[in-house]
């Protein structure tokens, strides 16, 4: 006997037994026939998650492979992750997650009704990956202190960390940070049958009192002060694609989803499913938590110099705006797609605006009947003042692209704007900042009297040497460089830089054409970048098909610019 099924559309995803009955002579007999499980379809034109394009299909669907997009706005660079969503056990793991998160809408899982639902699944998937109080997928570190647990950075891919929280009793895996938690709902969801992808967003504001400006505040050295706000460099999230039948959606978008448990004013959670389109047009009022991701995207700037702890002052600066890039992988490409446009509408066109001013009323329900005229004041007074303004532009350009070792080169560059001379002292600093813009150790100061002649042009060169950073290097790789002029001159002129620290590159060299079930050598080698020994090297090699398990290679002590090679030999299953 064959037997076909044809599970509806609407049917609950997961685990089914099928039995079958035979009676028989008045005896009745039962036999297990197997099981099989329900995924959602995006092939199919009558489920929620269809997605009618088969190349995005085969990417945000099929694709175990992807890129996450890190560094600064000015500065991109990238990683590979392995979403494994096909590996064996991944899907049972999967289930066993939504089996965990029941609870979170319903209280009760007996009945599976709301399993049928893209919209109530992603949101208990958002809200396992590490915001559940006991059995959340991934913990974040508290203050960067990650001593008790593998180095959030550490991670090459989603089936590691999903496969020791389910070993360990579903016990939260330590540690992850924001990308690893995107990646790894994004294996999930994947899995399930719903389209995703992990979004980089760059300027990335996390503010508590006010959702539509950040404050960063600094001192007279052009130190940043650790305060209540924090610009995070950049920030991941998670899309899937689903047609919102809450919203009255025929057809399916894409919804922001965001694992990462961040203030909202009810304490820590996660936010989505948002629908990108209403984050755009500023409707915030029709969706799941519109208001936050309309603020981690369109917040403005705002900058303060504090004097003795008591006086802050508003400083001129050329702030860049927060939500400055949005960014995907392409679909079937390695480069990165821009999609800032999905979220907000150019800055200072009139649908922008129009945007801003709905957004304003929903966020404070003080405006709802305030004229555009006067929500515009109100979003003027939270920006600082142009440098162009105080007859002064400055800038902070790289000469070089620094990689772990070098020396970092700048150009200052400073035009007076006014037919008069301007006499100004700066100070300056170099501090290392996390990627969560927490402000670290302040390594580097100086100070610099600048005269101007009127209409003067000066490039100052600027250099912050291998020895001075080195030594406070985090896995971020990130330091600020900062310049602020003297108060005492009168007004306060800032200019600032983020840069980023390249790694030093691994290069593999296939010696053989690799041939599935046959041995396969390759050639990695990685050179020592520094002007000192590096001891106690240790080489991680991870390949999925190639090495059941990591491989660890000890390299020893390695002079200065020595070049370590080792041969390695793997067969691809």
């Amino acid at each position: 006997i064959n037997i076909s099924v044809f599970p509806p559309s609407n049917s609950c995803i997961g685990r089914y037994i099928l039995n079958m009955q035979i009676t028989s002579c008045g005896h009745t007999y039962q036999r297990c026939l197997g099981d099989f499980y329900v995924l959602f379809n995006p092939w199919c034109a009558d489920d929620p998650v269809y997605m009618d394009n088969q190349a995005h299909r085969e990417e945000y669907v099929l694709n175990e492979h992807g890129i996450l997009y890190e560094g600064v706005h000015k500065h991109i660079t990238s990683r590979p992750w392995h979403f494994g969503q096909f590996e064996e056990g991944i899907l049972d793991i999967c289930l066993k997650i939504l089996d965990m998160g029941a609870s979170y809408h319903h209280g009760s899982d007996r009945d599976h009704c709301w399993r049928n639902d893209p919209v109530h699944v992603s949101m208990v998937v958002n809200h396992m990956i590490s915001s559940h109080t006991t059995n959340s997928i991934i913990k974040i570190p508290e203050n960067n202190d990650y001593l008790k647990g593998t180095k959030p950075f550490s991670w090459n891919g989603s089936v590691p960390i999903l496969q020791q929280w389910y070993n360990g009793r579903c016990r939260p895996v330590r540690y992850g940070y924001c990308g690893s938690l995107a990646s790894v709902m994004c294996t999930v969801m994947r899995c399930l049958g719903i389209p995703s992808r992990v979004v980089t967003n760059f300027c990335f504001p996390c503010s508590i009192e006010n959702p539509l400006g950040i404050n960063e505040i600094f001192d007279c050295t052009g130190k940043n002060l650790c305060g209540k706000d924090k610009l995070w460099r950049y920030h991941c999230w998670n899309e899937s694609w689903m047609a919102r039948r809450d919203l009255n959606q025929c057809c399916g978008d894409w919804q922001c989803l965001d694992p990462t448990p961040l203030e909202t004013g009810r304490g820590l959670a996660c936010s989505g499913p948002t629908w990108v389109r209403s984050i755009r047009e500023g409707e915030l009022d029709m969706d799941y938590d519109g208001h936050h991701m309309f603020s981690r995207v369109n917040s403005n700037y705002v900058g303060w110099l504090s004097q003795n702890n008591a006086k802050r002052t508003k400083f001129f600066c050329d702030a860049w705006p927060c939500g400055q890039r949005l960014i995907t992988k392409s679909v079937g490409s390695e480069q990165f797609e821009d999609i800032t446009g999905a979220y907000k509408y150019e800055i200072g066109s009139v649908k922008n605006k129009e945007a801003c001013y709905r957004a304003y009323r929903r966020i404070h329900p003080g405006y709802c009947n305030a004229s555009n005229c006067h929500i515009e004041r109100e979003l003027s007074s939270l920006k600082n003042p142009f440098l162009s303004d105080s007859g002064i532009n400055m800038r902070l350009k790289m000469a070089n692209c620094p990689m772990y070792g070098e020396d970092v080169q700048l150009h200052w560059l400073l035009e007076n704007l006014r037919n008069e001379n301007k006499n100004l002292k700066f100070n300056l600093c170099a501090q290392i900042i996390t990627y969560s813009g927490c402000p670290m150790d302040q390594f580097w100061k100086d100070s610099v009297n600048v005269t101007l002649g009127p209409r003067e042009v000066k490039k100052i060169p600027l250099c912050i040497s291998y020895s001075q950073y080195g030594p406070y290097l985090c896995d971020h790789n990130i330091m600020k460089v900062v310049a602020v002029s003297d108060p005492e001159c009168g007004e306060v002129l800032m200019v600032s830089r983020d840069i980023v620290i390249n790694r030093p590159p691994v290069i593999v060299k296939l010696l053989s054409q690799p041939r599935l079930k046959v041995p396969c050598t390759a050639e990695i080698s990685f050179c020592n970048p520094l002007q000192e020994d590096m001891k106690n090297c240790v080489m991680t090699l991870e390949g999925c098909g190639l090495f059941k398990e990591p491989m660890t290679i000890d390299l020893g002590t390695l002079a200065s610019n020595q070049q370590a090679r080792t041969i390695v030999e793997f067969t691809p299953y």
